[in-house]
C-alpha cells in the first residue's frame, strides 16, 4: 500500500451494519508512502493507523496526474 499526503483512505465496514469510514491522509510516516498514516476523519478526529486489507487508498486527482502511464 502506498499513499501520499492529501489522499483518502477508505476503510470498509467489517460487520453487518457497520458503515465504511473515509479519512484524509494528513501525514505519511513510513518510507516511500507506506504506513503508518496520520488520518483526519470527517468529524475532525485524528488518528494514527496502519491499515489492513479492508482499506483502500483513493489517490487525489493531482496525484493521478503525476503518475506515469
Amino acid at each position: 500500500m502506498e499513499a501520499h499526503t492529501g489522499d483518502r483512505l477508505l476503510t470498509h465496514g467489517r460487520t453487518v451494519g457497520q458503515h465504511d469510514r473515509v479519512a484524509e491522509i494528513i501525514e505519511v510516516l513510513g518510507d516511500g508512502g507506506t504506513p503508518p498514516y496520520r488520518l483526519r476523519f470527517e468529524d475532525g478526529h485524528e488518528s494514527l493507523m496502519s491499515p489492513g486489507p479492508d482499506s483502500v487508498v483513493q489517490h487525489t486527482a493531482a496525484q493521478r496526474d503525476r503518475e506515469p502511464y
